[in-house]
């Protein structure tokens, strides 16, 4: 599926005329920061000196992890069939904050280990009941990863088909931070300790162990180290391998992603080592206070929007996020010009 897909890189073209827009409105050059550099990136993905935000959407993918047979969360598994029973009944902070924000909610069952009743909140895209303990095997078989990858880039499809042109991704899944964790040491090529966090709130014991679960995972699928789609197939999560096919579907339409914490920027990851032109269409909300979040940031070349210290996921950093790249639509299209406004301009 992934060789199906063709990012185009951004025509630049249009940039000098979008700066000078920027630069034209009232204010010193500069003066708005990220805001400014924010709607220089959008016009150009959009390719409109006037672009606009349609219907935004988070997606928060599920699933869960047969690595949590190794001890490596806190929590037991169970909790990620409970935290979507209260997505689904509209009481997680992601529901919050997308309801304050206006943005629509799309929750993914990518492989939740439960049946979930129907819901207009839920989308049924179950590729099976978790996945397989890495630390044994591959955590999916190829037709899995290629069932997942396919299904998140119709759903991607699906939601611009709906008018949406800007995406949020999130996810839920207890064991998750360490498929994350893995990803990034073997496409990083970083030691895993630099990559390696407490998740849902180990102790130093458990992050050890958490870090040694990963050291040997690692050595046994070492035939699939710096290889994109072999280390999601072997190290993944349904919800990661989903949500890398929804990013590249994103971005293939044409729609903003706005990219949340430490899990979704690992299936940007893998996204961005297939597609790299994938990296012009991300907007970064977060830098989360997961260990690890901030050297993957910088291995992605990415400047986040905010820092509050979250470590939730569930695309809360984006739903937060989005009000800013709201601001930075706003003023480049409503903000007077120096012309307009009859204002003058510094004298040189």
């Amino acid at each position: 599926m992934a060789s199906e897909i063709k990012i185009t890189p951004l025509d630049q073209q249009l940039k000098p005329q979008l700066q000078a827009r920027i630069d034209g409105k009232t204010k010193p050059p500069g003066a708005l920061g990220k805001l400014e550099s924010l709607a220089l990136q959008i016009g150009l993905v959009q390719q409109t000196l006037e672009p606009l935000l349609h219907k935004p959407a988070i997606l928060v993918f599920a699933g869960d992890h047969g690595i949590c047979q190794e001890a490596v969360s806190p929590y037991p598994q169970a909790v990620t069939y409970q935290m979507l029973l209260n997505f689904l009944a509209g009481g997680a902070a992601i529901n919050v904050f997308a309801s304050q924000n206006g943005l629509t909610l799309n929750i993914i069952d990518a492989g939740v280990n439960a049946d979930l009743a129907g819901s207009a909140l839920l989308t049924d895209a179950k590729i099976a009941k978790g996945t397989a303990n890495f630390l044994h095997g591959p955590a999916m078989t190829g037709p899995q990863c290629q069932s997942a990858l396919q299904r998140g880039r119709q759903l991607a499809q699906q939601q611009v088909q709906a008018g949406s042109n800007i995406i949020g991704f999130g996810e839920m899944g207890i064991g998750n931070t360490t498929s994350a964790s893995a990803i990034m040491s073997s496409l990083c090529q970083l030691p895993v300790a630099d990559c390696t966090g407490r998740g849902t709130g180990l102790d130093d014991a458990g992050l050890l162990h958490k870090q040694a679960v990963i050291t040997q995972a690692l050595k046994l699928h070492s035939a699939a180290l710096g290889k994109p789609l072999e280390t999601l197939r072997c190290l993944g999560g349904f919800e990661i391998a989903m949500m890398v096919g929804a990013m590249l579907g994103s971005a293939e339409q044409g729609a903003l992603l706005l990219i949340d914490g430490f899990i979704s920027s690992s299936a940007l990851l893998v996204a961005s080592q297939l597609q790299p032109a994938i990296l012009d269409y991300c907007i970064f909300s977060h830098c989360s206070a997961e260990a690890a979040h901030q050297r993957l940031l910088t291995f992605l070349n990415a400047q986040p929007l905010l820092n509050l210290d979250m470590r939730l996921g569930e695309g809360t950093g984006a739903a937060l996020a989005y009000p800013i790249v709201q601001a930075a639509v706003n003023f480049l299209n409503q903000m007077a010009s120096f012309e307009s406004a009859s204002v003058s301009q510094r004298a040189d």
